[in-house]
């Protein structure tokens, strides 16, 4: 079994989270751990460096001296595994059992699931709802809870905690738990989006092998919500970059321009009543390029 960690100018969350999965899965396991750095800044990446020297032989570093994004990070990561199975575990996530032998059983018990995840809390020990539903026109502009409401067979309530396993349209980027063949056929990860909305895209190619998302809340993890990504206004962009993408990559051309419309209507008005929105509507103006993206922005590090 193989987890693929990403660090981000996160290092003690990257420590932490590392120690978690050596503590909590059990030693039955035949357990690979590959911690990709994505371009930190030099210093963090020492120390995840000084850390990883103590280590046993199955916890690999690599550092990517160019930030390839969280689709990019975890293809590199991929790349150095060999396991049945594979899961991507954000950096700033606990494990508070052994998430991933629960999971492999799953797994091994329901051939139609093609990816499944545990049930997440946030650090207060609230519930952090880890199923969701796919991007999609209808969702931005009625929002979830219509959805829920109006087919709650379809669209499974997010904010409940549950006690049995869920089948969900998709399960959150956070914990990601694949077979690995089934990982390999869909081509892994669309490198093309740089963050956000990577576990839609998968599940919906999931979804044609008639391969489906399942919520397995007998495991559980805690997750520093937003911790590795700061909110700010690039970021906003990014998610509405990321969205549209899969909008026209999933549903096509109608849908992506009728969500595109929405975006630069109530982003129009938006911009009078928060001036700091302007920006993001002049991106939605330039038809949302995909040139627009952080991807097309980073810088190789001599280091």
């Amino acid at each position: 079994m193989a987890v693929v960690v990403i660090n981000y100018n996160s290092s003690n969350y990257t420590i932490d989270c590392v120690n978690s999965l050596l503590e909590k899965t059990s030693p039955a396991v035949s357990l690979q751990i590959v911690i990709v750095d994505n371009a930190s800044q030099y210093t963090d990446y020492i120390k995840l460096a000084d850390y990883h020297r103590g280590l046993e032989n199955n916890v690999k570093l690599l550092r990517s001296r160019i930030n390839t994004g969280f689709g990019g990070g975890n293809m590199i990561g991929a790349n150095l595994c060999d396991a049945k199975y594979i899961a991507f575990v954000n950096n700033d996530t606990i494990l508070e059992n052994d998430c991933l032998s629960i999971l492999r059983d799953f797994m091994i018990e329901n051939p139609e699931a093609g990816i499944c995840g545990p049930q997440g809390f946030k650090e207060d020990n609230t519930l952090l709802p880890t199923i969701d539903h796919f991007a999609s026109v209808k969702r931005e502009i009625f929002g979830r809870k219509f959805l829920e409401k109006i087919n709650s067979k379809k669209y499974p309530t997010r904010k409940k905690e549950y006690d049995h396993p869920v089948r969900s349209q998709f399960i959150a980027g956070s914990f990601m738990f694949f077979r690995t063949e089934d990982f390999n056929e869909i081509g892994g990860f669309d490198t093309n989006i740089f963050l956000y909305y990577e576990e839609t895209d998968l599940c919906k190619r999931l979804l044609n092998l008639k391969k489906y998302a399942y919520l397995v809340p007998a495991a559980r993890f805690m997750h520093y919500h937003g911790a590795s990504t700061e909110k700010s206004l690039t970021i906003k962009k990014e998610l509405k970059l990321s969205l549209l993408y899969v909008i026209n990559k999933h549903y096509g051309f109608f849908h992506f321009w009728t969500l595109l419309i929405y975006f630069q209507i109530r982003y129009f008005f938006s911009s009078l009543v928060k001036p700091r929105y302007f920006p993001l509507w002049i991106v939605f103006m330039k038809q949302a390029r995909m040139s627009s993206s952080m991807k097309h922005q980073q810088k190789i590090h001599s280091q």
